[in-house]
């Protein structure tokens, strides 16, 4: 709000005499006064100046009267809001009086002039000028106040959704946790049991030898032994450190052609096909953003795992094949999205379909390793490769009816990838 020696008023009179009087009656108020000799000259000042709480101009002036003044003043939005006082000598003229409302007056003052009458006037605009600024002075403050009050919200909305991500992290990271913890007590278990058998029976058999209580076919008994023994030992450290290294390791994505993958597997399974007379199917398989030497892994393990567990007295057979689906019922946090199915399918001695989920947990076996060999770790190095592709694997299988496993794959990988 505006002191008093700052409030301005413009006068517009082409004759001095009555611009000097009017500055005399209202000397003592202590206003700013500024004088126009004409129309002209009023809109000049009015170039320059907008901070004026009045305008007092006469009516009769030479070239452009008080009319024309002010529809030429109100033309102009910064000066809307100056109000006007005409000073005219024809009290009676209703026709003028209405053409000065008309332009933008808000009152008239007749000669000759009222010194009181025109002090009360002009004070009163004066003070209304004042309130008119407080409440705009006011007006901005509430403005500002509402502007920080919507930052604020939005800044605290913006807090309670960070705060609400970092729940949701903290929970998946208990829920990794878990797992990992998990995975940590099979480890263990693996390593007080599964470790220390071979252990026990390399030394058992060791003693035997030491002791010499049998010939030499029986020594050689013992030696066998004692060297399948350690077969079974160097199996599960090499599985354990393989499945150790695919939880530190990712490498980069590539466009590879699966087929290519795949022949890379059975290159690798050559002799084990060839000593169970397996016969291998592969129909067309897409070319798919994928990790090569992972991927490779888990064709390798499928494949394995098909020839492992066949039928006694019944060649295997694997029929590897592809499927495009668009409902991504297995992909988690993902836009809807094309995906690969790869089935990988054998006539194995299957499984019962409750042990599903079971047979991908790291160290879980569904048979004994004295049945069939292996140490339960390649369907769970699967899985975890697949859930570094954005993945899944499953499988579907009866027992002796063969099993199908199920790989998905995104048809685009969403990148950048956190491959970890």
């Amino acid at each position: 709000m505006q002191d008093q020696d700052l409030i301005k008023i413009l006068v517009v009179d082409d004759r001095p005499d009555n611009l000097l009087s009017i500055e005399s009656i209202l000397e003592r108020e202590s206003y700013t006064i500024v004088k126009a000799s004409s129309g002209r000259a009023a809109l000049k000042i009015l170039l320059k100046e907008f901070d004026f709480s009045l305008i007092l101009m006469d009516v009769q002036m030479p070239d452009m009267n008080g009319f024309e003044t002010a529809a030429l003043i109100y033309q102009r939005d910064k000066l809307k809001e100056i109000p006007i006082i005409f000073i005219t000598a024809h009290s009676h003229e209703e026709e003028a009086i209405f053409k000065g409302y008309r332009v933008g007056a808000v009152d008239f003052i007749y000669k000759p002039i009222n010194p009181e009458l025109l002090r009360i006037k002009v004070g009163l605009f004066v003070e209304l000028y004042r309130k008119t600024q407080s409440l705009i002075a006011q007006e901005q403050k509430l403005l500002l106040a509402n502007a920080s009050l919507q930052r604020e919200i939005v800044e605290r909305e913006a807090s309670e959704l960070k705060v609400r991500e970092l729940n949701r992290q903290l929970l998946q990271n208990n829920i990794h946790l878990k797992a990992v913890n998990e995975e940590l007590d099979r480890f263990a278990y693996i390593a007080s049991h599964d470790l220390q058998e071979p252990l026990r029976k390399i030394r058992v058999f060791s003693d035997m030898i030491l002791q010499r209580k049998n010939g030499e076919v029986e020594v050689n008994k013992y030696v066998q032994k004692i060297t399948n023994a350690t077969i079974r030992m160097q199996q599960l450290v090499s599985d354990l450190l393989r499945f150790s290294r695919h939880s530190i390791q990712g490498g980069d994505f590539m466009l590879c052609d699966l087929n290519e993958l795949v022949k890379e597997a059975l290159t690798e399974l050559e002799i084990k096909i060839q000593q169970t007379n397996a016969r291998i199917q592969i129909d067309a398989l897409p070319s798919l953003q994928v990790i090569p030497t992972l991927m490779r892994q888990v064709f390798y393990n499928l494949i394995s795992n098909a020839l492992k567990f066949r039928k006694k007295e019944v060649a295997p057979e694997v029929h590897i094949y592809a499927e495009m689906v668009t409902s991504p019922e297995y992909l988690r946090e993902r836009d809807n999205g094309n995906y690969y199915k790869i089935f990988v399918t054998d006539n194995g001695i299957g499984f019962e379909s409750q042990y599903v989920e079971d047979i991908f947990v790291v160290f879980k076996r569904l048979h004994s390793y004295h049945e069939i060999e292996g140490t339960g770790i390649g369907l769970s190095i699967c899985k975890k490769i697949m859930e570094q592709h954005n993945g899944f694997i499953t499988a579907t299988s009866e027992i002796d009816n063969g099993a199908t496993f199920i790989i998905g794959i995104p048809e685009k990988q969403l990148l950048p990838m956190n491959i970890a």
